[in-house]
């Protein structure tokens, strides 16, 4: 639809500990949410371990994709925090200690009586010609540069960094969205229920199977930023579903008689 707007966004999370289990993952979903109600779409989302060619990969292809990048974790003040120095190579410029964010931190830390070490002075390294991210939970920044958000992985300062990043993003069109309930699973509705879906591509239809007892059920909602193009196809899918009942009532009267 011509007056639709579309922003695009895909996440990068970043960690060892999120790929060997160690860590479970509570970003990926939060940000997920967040972007739903913001009218971004969430395209992808990539885990990388703590690898800096890895991490210049995946940024790279994705930075170059989709109008924003968020990344999590890797910006704390151990040897293996390297995403700043992954993300200055990523960019072609140099990881250095932030003027700005050395004031702030080294505020904190006098007013904790606290020293600040050279381990916890790597929390304000940052590509040159970032901008930062407000952390107020822990005080040192997150940081931006271009289209890419570096936040911390530790999930409360996460979600407060991005609640100071969301404000400052463009927004699409919302996505809308209609739940039917479907009594048949999905063998019996897969092959009815992709021909909707391919007669109206600016759809997208998901199906989620269910299993209560002994029988199956499905969840069908149906998606588009458009409130008649939802209503029409839940539409259709509701007389697909009904298509079936009474196909089934024909094949049971025929077994009876």
């Amino acid at each position: 639809m011509t007056n639709e707007t579309i922003v695009t966004a895909a996440m990068l999370a970043i960690g060892d500990e999120l790929l060997s289990g160690r860590t479970k993952d509570k970003n990926i979903g939060h940000l997920a949410d967040v972007m739903l109600l913001s009218g971004i779409d969430l395209k992808e989302v990539r885990i990388v371990a703590d690898d800096e060619d890895a991490i210049v990969a995946a940024l790279n292809a994705l930075r170059g994709q989709y109008d924003y990048v968020f990344t999590s974790g890797g910006i704390g003040p151990t040897h293996d925090d390297i995403t700043a120095d992954a993300i200055a190579k990523a960019f072609g410029v140099p990881c250095q200690h932030d003027a700005e964010a050395m004031r702030i931190m080294a505020e904190m830390y006098a007013k904790r009586e606290m020293e600040f070490t050279e381990a916890r002075q790597r929390m304000a390294r940052m590509p040159v010609g970032s901008k930062h991210i407000a952390n107020p939970v822990s005080t040192a920044p997150g940081f931006n540069i271009r289209n890419v958000y570096v936040m911390a992985g530790v999930p409360q300062v996460f979600q407060a960094m991005l609640d100071n990043v969301v404000p400052t993003l463009r927004s699409g069109t919302r996505m809308l969205s209609a739940a039917i309930s479907c009594p048949y699973g999905e063998g019996e509705i897969g092959t009815l229920l992709g021909a909707i879906q391919k007669a109206h591509p600016d759809t997208s239809i998901g199906s989620y199977p269910r299993y209560v007892g002994q029988s199956f059920s499905t969840e069908i909602v149906v998606r588009a930023r458009s409130a008649e193009l939802v209503e029409s196809v839940a539409a259709e899918v509701q007389a697909m579903i009904e298509a079936i009942r009474q196909s089934k009532a024909k094949e049971n009267q025929s077994a009876e008689a």
